[in-house]
């Protein structure tokens, strides 16, 4: 088995230590380390932390290749710093049956850049009518915690109540897409002073506050797991706030996006700023940040979803919606969050690493960076700055709202149970 000396790495932003990599095992961590025959990765002060795990990917295969694929999207998380992601069930055909998250999931042990872990459906067909097999997703090789119909909502009260009494009994949890249909029918964007101006139809804050409310009072009538995909309102931070001081079992996550861009943006009427939940407001955008810093929100999680050109270069009310984040997430964290002092590098372990691995049950990932750990890691330069060019990315897409943007951090090393998958920069 190979051996690896990371050399002068802080450890979680702390001292300079050395870790010693053996086989898909950390052996040893401490100062002047030495082993024979190891290669020796020169650190020279770069941050080292416990490989991401995303909560929140769209991987689009099956069905739409021509966005995304397991092999491209896993290839953009690994240059991302990203060890472990859970694919959403969006695709084509849904993943809602146990032969097609098995096929996801086979796919990810296949091309190696990092584990893929499927996301089950909540509903067949995420049509919210009929639960879908979600004992048989569990019970597969996947082995599914996680179920959602991101990308719609569980709109009906009991279908949601349903699935949250099926889950508890094996430990699962249902990631809710926060969207009331009927109040966000025709919405380009939030809705607010910016849309009024725009004459844009209105996303309000209240469509996905009212479902948030909704379901943590579901999920203690039950006694269940819930969980919020990317929050995005003032109002949703004070709804989860006030369901944890309950105790109740509510987990949240929020986008990079949703921490640094704002509405401000769509009066460019650039599609790449469309995105669902939309761009906020400033208060909006504060008010996670802190609910980001004090636990409030547990998680940053990405929402990479890959779109190919043609969807995105077109007029406004016809693009699709979504922007790629596993390539730029950990710098967005960097800017908004480590560089304003909100959280030190240790957090940001604790909300893109441990916590998301610990919601979604992603066994070996999210684990203390210290001997007898699995050697999921990846080296941050977080004294780099560099413009975002998406001609650099390894997704298959290049719908990203940060082209051109200069963001702090740079991803250089990535290595997946002690195999490097990313090395100064370039895939392996």
């Amino acid at each position: 088995m190979s051996k690896t000396l990371i050399r002068g790495a802080r450890v979680l932003g702390g001292a300079p230590q050395d870790v010693l990599i053996d086989g898909g095992t950390i052996a040893e961590v401490g100062a002047g380390l030495s082993a024979g025959g190891a290669e020796v990765v020169e650190a020279d002060g770069k941050v080292l932390l416990p490989g991401l795990v995303d909560l929140h990917t769209h991987l689009r295969e099956p069905g739409r290749e021509d966005s995304e694929t397991v092999l491209t999207g896993t290839r953009a998380a690994a240059s991302g710093g990203y060890t472990a992601v859970f694919a959403m069930a969006n695709t084509f055909p849904v993943a809602d049956t146990a032969g097609v998250v098995e096929q996801v999931w086979r796919l990810g042990r296949e091309h190696g850049y990092c584990d893929v872990q499927p996301v089950g459906a909540v509903t067949v067909g995420l049509e919210g009518r009929n639960l879908a097999e979600l004992g048989a997703m569990h019970e597969s090789a996947a082995g599914v915690t996680v179920f959602s119909d991101d990308g719609k909502c569980v709109h009906d009260a009991v279908i949601m109540r349903r699935a949250l009494e099926y889950v508890k009994a094996f430990g699962g949890v249902v990631a809710q897409h926060a969207q009331e249909p009927r109040l966000t029918e025709g919405a380009q964007m939030n809705e607010g002073v910016v849309s009024a101006e725009l004459g844009l139809g209105g996303w309000p804050a209240v469509a996905e506050e009212s479902i948030i409310a909704r379901d943590v009072l579901l999920a203690d009538h039950v006694g269940s797991r819930v969980h919020i995909c990317h929050l995005s309102t003032a109002g949703s931070v004070e709804i989860v706030r006030w369901a944890k001081s309950r105790g109740i079992q509510v987990t949240a996550e929020v986008t990079p996006h949703h921490l640094l861009l704002t509405d401000e943006l769509v009066r460019t009427y650039d599609p790449v700023y469309k995105v669902n939940p939309p761009l906020r407001t400033e208060r909006d955008v504060m008010a996670l940040r802190e609910a980001l810093a004090d636990g409030t929100i547990d998680i940053v999680a990405t929402d990479h979803a890959p779109h190919p050109h043609e969807d995105k270069d077109c007029e406004w009310a016809a693009a699709a919606m979504g922007m790629v984040g596993l390539e730029t997430a950990l710098s967005v964290v960097q800017e908004t969050m480590v560089d304003t002092g909100l959280l030190d590098w240790a957090g940001v372990a604790d909300r893109m690493s441990f916590t998301p691995a610990r919601i979604g049950r992603a066994t070996g990932h999210g684990r203390p960076v210290s001997a007898g750990e699995p050697a999921n890691l990846v080296l941050v330069d977080t004294a780099y700055r560099g413009r975002v060019d998406p001609a650099d990315f390894a997704s298959r897409s290049r719908n990203t709202p940060y082209e051109g943007r200069e963001l702090p951090g740079r991803v250089t090393h990535t290595w997946l149970r002690g195999k490097a998958t990313l090395v100064d920069g370039k895939l392996t």
